[in-house]
């Protein structure tokens, strides 16, 4: 509020009853500009004129007072004296009475552009108009708004700065702001305007806002209803009943449209139901004395139940046999009937006439309706139609696709024949691009004859530029993030050009991808991808700090190619070559060489460097209404990699992939989704226990595909779990701390994963946020490795009299393992100089005693060493069973200001000893 600013109107609260839209009442501070005249003479005998300051024509007879002489306009600033004259009818020259005076007035009055206008001068009839022009505004202020956004409302209103002040004006925007905020449900919204006088005649207006709180739906009663419950015909309406748990809900505020839509899904369920009579005789929303709440009541009449008589087919295309598409029909008869089998029916047969080529073909269900048996006979007429040629193509709204990138996609071309299906098989090819908006539908329009159809493609293009970034934790990995910049229809051609790094304590990677999806314009597919990727395993020391065991380092390419078979089938195939860097941090390697006391034998025969050779090809179906956001169809894909044409690895690997997506109705989306793989070498045996498919080659299952399990979190692996304390002692135990477990994932030949996932649907209010919230549950599993040999067996502490000793917790009191090095062919044990020897101390050397500059020399001097030993480890083979791993989680999608983001949190019921669960993970993107 503006203290000492005089009110210029405010609303009114709104009727009892559902309310129209109202404007504020203007107070009496806030009326008109007034008029004057001044004393006319009058002759004796005549009657008085009315009053001096009315606005409005004397009710008394006109008395002739004269000629004007002159006229003149004093006050004007900005309006022409001229302009002002313009709005009256007085002219130099012309009698003038009282009444033409007193509508001089009146006609000024309806300028609206005067604050206030008197007349002078009519004694001698040298008339003078005096003004006082009417404000201009300087700003228009909004207070007290937060409902809705100050821009939303600025855009409805007629004030504006720099424009002329008016009362009508101001009455008209308190009337929209009142109608924006009751179409968002708060009626007991109050806007009270002030205006705010500044120098020059200048004013500020000021809307002060009262939004009040949202007016929620309390109770919903309905009146005439026997054969269903209040509840059940509640369940078929859009507005709810505001109660606790509908706290996100936006059908709990009242709203006019959501009424009447009410009505006619009342009408549509009945109809479904058999109930042919059905209407709805009144509807009526009151709102609470506090108008805070809204209480409506519908009024039904039920009427008797229907069944289906005869249904039947009349058919005037001689194409069509009546009798076979009457049997074709989901009705029979007495069968209750149901309108919603009746509009499907109609347009199966629309579409049945569409994939014989007529487009326009018109079906007319007759009803006869027997009010005595209670049956309802239709016929479906069918009337005759000439089979129709798409005449031409029009493709609008694309400013960065290029035509013949949109029209490559279409089923059907000029001078074909029309095709109902093919149409619908265009718009979700059309769809699946990603380029363009949703719900993108292909208009028919008649053509120049009967029998010609004009296609039009609107589209309305959207970003196809995606900048990703997705961040996560783990106790692996620690902090995690990725970054992928993909451009899908690059340089307007359909071409797709994406760059993706990848950073973590676990792995860093570079990759780089190129797609030509027509080739020469031919529908061959060709593409090309670069690669980079530096992975590293590690474990933790009883201190808990990280220490590297190994990393390999694949740098590669590969080239594919597709090529469609039918509509649905297509082939593609790649070749791809790959150099592998596999080796250990120093610190871990002895002499220069891998020592399976210090690190797994599993991994000692990783190490190296090799080139792979492969080529592979993939046999795919997909139906998918859309590649972004399926509803309904399927996608298959099997695939088969050979390597070693060329290069130092063998193997085939055989992979499938089954996707079926289902629309429940209502916004719900079902679908399945399944995978599973194995992998088996061409090598020969490489040793008792190590596996002949190299760790790096293996498949792993974790997260992203498998959620509630962390990256390569599922399936065979190592777990070492060091011992602490001095068995001499029987204090020596297991450590517990999982961080200073290494666990080392060693992938396996063959998995499965399986998914079903349903998507959930929410409120306008939610959708308009881009919210898609689903549920899931998913199973599968990693297995089928070769069990490898312990790295290293250590020696059992014994007691004096011989027996095997004991720690307190009943496990074996074990020591640590002499470590030992090979020279020229003889495994030799190392030591650590004493310190007794001043110049090499603590250097290795084979010597027990003395020193020798190489290893496997001859010692020299008299010091005792010390043998070099592994700390004492217990080493446990887990997770190689075909069991599945159980995972149930929500997932949201949300298209929010900063892009878009999902957040996922699963939890896994069922799981194998060694796995690696994970609660939450999220990423985010951004397109442009």
């Amino acid at each position: 509020m503006l203290a000492g600013v005089p009110a210029l109107a405010q609303s009114g609260s709104g009727p009892a009853r559902a309310p129209a839209a109202g404007t504020g009442t203007p107070d009496t501070a806030a009326s008109p500009g007034t008029g004057r005249i001044a004393p006319v003479p009058t002759p004796a005998g005549t009657p008085t004129p009315a009053p001096a300051g009315t606005a409005t024509p004397a009710t008394t007879a006109p008395v002739a007072a004269g000629t004007i002489k002159s006229l003149k306009v004093e006050g004007s600033q900005r309006i022409e004296p001229e302009t002002v004259l313009s709005y009256t009818k007085l002219r130099i020259g012309i009698p003038y009475t009282t009444a033409t005076l007193d509508q001089a007035l009146v006609d000024l009055q309806a300028s609206e552009l005067f604050a206030d206008y008197s007349i002078s001068g009519v004694e001698d009839g040298n008339i003078v108009l005096r003004i006082r022009e009417n404000p201009i505004i300087n700003r228009v202020i909004l207070e007290g708004n937060k409902a809705i956004k100050s821009d939303k409302i600025q855009k409805e209103l007629k004030l504006a700065p720099r424009q002329i002040f008016t009362r009508t004006a101001v009455r008209a925007d308190v009337a929209r702001i009142i109608e924006l905020y009751r179409r968002g449900g708060r009626f007991a919204a109050i806007v009270e305007p002030k205006m705010v006088n500044l120098d020059q005649n200048r004013v500020d207006i000021v809307f002060e806002i009262s939004e009040g709180s949202k007016s929620k739906v309390r109770q919903i009663n309905i009146l005439g209803n026997e054969k269903f419950s209040d509840d059940e015909l509640r369940g078929q309406m859009a507005t709810k009943q505001s109660r606790w748990f509908r706290l996100l809900s936006s059908g709990t505020s009242y709203d006019q449209d959501r009424l009447n839509y009410d009505q006619q899904k009342l009408r549509q369920f009945y109809l479904t139901e058999g109930y042919a009579d059905f209407r709805v005789t009144s509807a009526v929303a009151e709102l609470t004395p506090d108008k805070r709440d809204f209480i409506i009541t519908y009024v039904v009449e039920e009427g008797p139940r229907y069944k289906f008589g005869d249904v039947t087919v009349d058919s005037e295309i001689r194409d069509f046999d009546n009798t076979r598409l009457a049997a074709s029909l989901p009705m029979k008869k007495g069968d209750w009937y149901n309108a919603k089998l009746v509009e499907d029916s109609i347009d199966n047969l629309s579409q049945s006439a569409g994939l014989f080529g007529y487009a326009f073909t018109q079906v007319d269900p007759e009803y006869q309706r027997d009010r005595e048996t209670l049956t309802m006979g239709l016929n479906f007429h069918i009337a005759q139609a000439q089979r129709t040629y798409v005449e031409r193509i029009d493709i609008n709204g694309n400013t960065q696709t290029q035509d013949k990138v949109i029209r490559r996609e279409m089923r059907l071309g000029e001078g074909d024949a029309f095709n109902d299906f093919q149409i619908k098989r265009s718009q979700d090819r059309i769809n699946s691009l990603g380029y363009f908006q949703d719900k993108f539908e292909i208009k028919r329009t008649q053509g120049s004859s009967p029998d010609r159809i004009l296609l039009e493609a609107p589209v309305e293009e959207k970003s196809t530029g995606e900048l990703q970034l997705s961040a996560g934790f783990s106790s692996l990995e620690r902090f995690i993030i990725q970054a992928n910049v993909t451009q899908r229809n690059f340089r307007g051609k359909g071409q797709e050009l994406r760059f993706g790094v990848n950073y973590s304590s676990y792995q860093k990677s570079v990759e780089a991808g190129f797609t030509e999806p027509y080739l020469f314009d031919k529908n061959i597919a060709v593409g090309v991808d670069v690669f980079r990727r530096d992975f590293n395993q590690f474990n933790f020391d009883l201190n808990g700090n990280r220490n590297t065991i190994y990393n390999q380092v694949s740098t590669g390419f590969q080239v594919r190619s597709g090529v469609p078979l039918t509509e649905y089938w297509s082939l593609s195939a790649r070749y791809g070559l790959s150099y592998d860097e596999v080796g250990l941090d120093d610190s871990l390697l002895v002499n220069g060489q891998c020592t399976n006391a210090t690190v797994g034998r599993y991994l000692c025969e990783a190490l190296g460097n090799r080139w792979t050779s492969s080529v592979g090809y993939s046999l795919i179906y997909n139906s998918l209404n859309s590649n972004l956001r399926p509803t309904a169809g399927m996608r298959f894909n099997f695939s088969n990699d050979f390597a070693g044409l060329g290069g130092d690895v063998k193997y085939i690997r055989a992979r499938a992939e089954f996707a079926k997506y289902k629309g429940l109705g209502s916004g719900f989306v079902l679908s399945f989704l399944g995978e599973g793989g194995y992998i088996k070498s061409l090598e020969k045996s490489r040793g008792e226990g190590i596996d002949k498919v190299r760790i790096i080659d293996r498949f792993y299952l974790g997260e992203p595909n498998f959620r509630g399990f962390d990256i390569r979190g599922v399936g065979p692996r190592i777990q070492r779990v060091p011992l602490a304390g001095d068995p001499r002692t029987g204090t020596q135990l297991l450590v517990t701390d999982r961080n200073q477990i290494s666990d080392d994932p060693l992938g396996g030949k063959a998995y499965y994963l399986g998914r079903i996932e349903l998507e959930l649907p929410l409120g306008a209010g939610a959708r308009e946020m881009g919210l898609r919230p689903s549920i899931y549950v998913q199973a599968g599993s990693l297995f089928s490795l070769t069990r490898p040999l312990p790295t290293t067996d250590f020696t059992q502490l014994r007691n004096p009299d011989g027996s095997l000793q004991t720690n307190k917790d009943g496990s074996p009191s074990l020591i640590g393992a002499p470590i030992t090095t090979s020279v020229n062919g003889q495994t030799l044990a190392l030591y650590s100089v004493s310190a007794a020897d001043t110049v090499n101390a603590g250097r290795p050397t084979t010597c027990a005693i003395g020193y020798s500059a190489t290893l496997g020399g001859t010692c020299s001097g008299t010091s005792t060493n010390m043998p070099q030993e592994t700390s004492p480890f217990v080493e446990n083979f887990l997770g190689n069973s075909p069991r599945p791993r159980l995972s149930v989680g929500i997932g949201v999608n949300w298209n929010s200001p900063f892009g878009p983001l999902r957040i996922d949190l699963a939890r896994a019921l069922i799981k194998q000893k060694g796995d690696d669960d994970k609660l939450i993970t999220f990423n985010v993107g951004t397109q442009f």
